[in-house]
């Protein structure tokens, strides 16, 4: 896996629009567990690639500082060989002099080289802080997308939690429709009036047996009165006859 691969899949991620890869996906749950499994792969992924990225931007920007640094350092070189030849030439002493001021040309040599050096890295070290950059902003980025991608999950999760909840409230509700006669409840409710029309047949039986009695106990005192009147009047036909023969 080059470095190359990793940025461009970086840059793929960042770009990527995932309310619209959601509104495209059969199943968006599982659109989103892959791109989570892709963002958290790749987010390790880019964070080892920007750290030998940024490591390799550190040596340049230290091999830049040294160069600078010896650049100085020979300067100051050649400036002090350069004076000891004066004073060594100011004495009359040519040949020290000369060799002083070959010194200083070696020196002044050198800091030019490193000079030259340091002025190439400069170039190439602005174009890696850059990259480090854009790198660096695009993996807050991924992991900006991570975040919002585990919560959009939570949200789908919870909606789906609610709509088979719903469903299953809506499927309960069918199968106790009491204008359905096949239902649970229609059933129910047909062998609750069945039982009910049993015990006021019953009622009615009960009803008719104890108005029959009434009725019996209605004629029997209709006999009860006969026999009483007949008494009656079996007495008082005895009795004028003996009011007749005590007249």
């Amino acid at each position: 896996m080059t470095k190359q691969s990793v940025f461009g899949r970086i840059s793929t991620l960042v770009k990527a629009n995932i309310n619209s890869l959601l509104d495209s996906a059969e199943d968006p749950q599982k659109m989103i567990d892959q791109l989570v499994r892709d963002y958290t792969n790749n987010i390790a992924d880019a964070e080892s690639a920007i750290a030998e990225t940024i490591g390799n931007l550190r040596l340049l920007e230290r091999d830049h500082q040294e160069d600078v640094q010896a650049a100085a350092e020979w300067g100051n070189k050649a400036l002090a060989a350069s004076r000891k030849a004066d004073d060594l030439r100011s004495t009359g002493n040519a040949v020290d002099a000369d060799k002083f001021d070959s010194l200083a040309k070696i020196a002044l040599q050198r800091q030019i080289s490193s000079e030259r050096e340091a002025k190439t890295a400069e170039p190439q070290i602005a174009a890696q802080t850059e990259v480090v950059d854009k790198l660096k902003s695009g993996l807050n980025t991924m992991k900006d997308k991570l975040e919002q991608l585990k919560a959009k999950r939570s949200e789908l999760l919870a909606r789906a939690k609610v709509a088979e909840a719903q469903t299953k409230v809506q499927d309960a509700v069918s199968s106790i429709n009491v204008l359905d006669p096949t239902s649970e409840l229609g059933r129910f409710e047909d062998k609750i009036r069945r039982q009910e029309a049993i015990a006021q047949g019953k009622a009615e039986i009960a009803a008719s047996s104890i108005d029959a009695q009434f009725e019996s106990l209605e004629d029997l005192g209709e006999l009860t009165e006969v026999e009483a009147r007949l008494a009656e009047l079996k007495a008082g036909s005895t009795a004028k006859p003996q009011e007749a023969l005590e007249g």
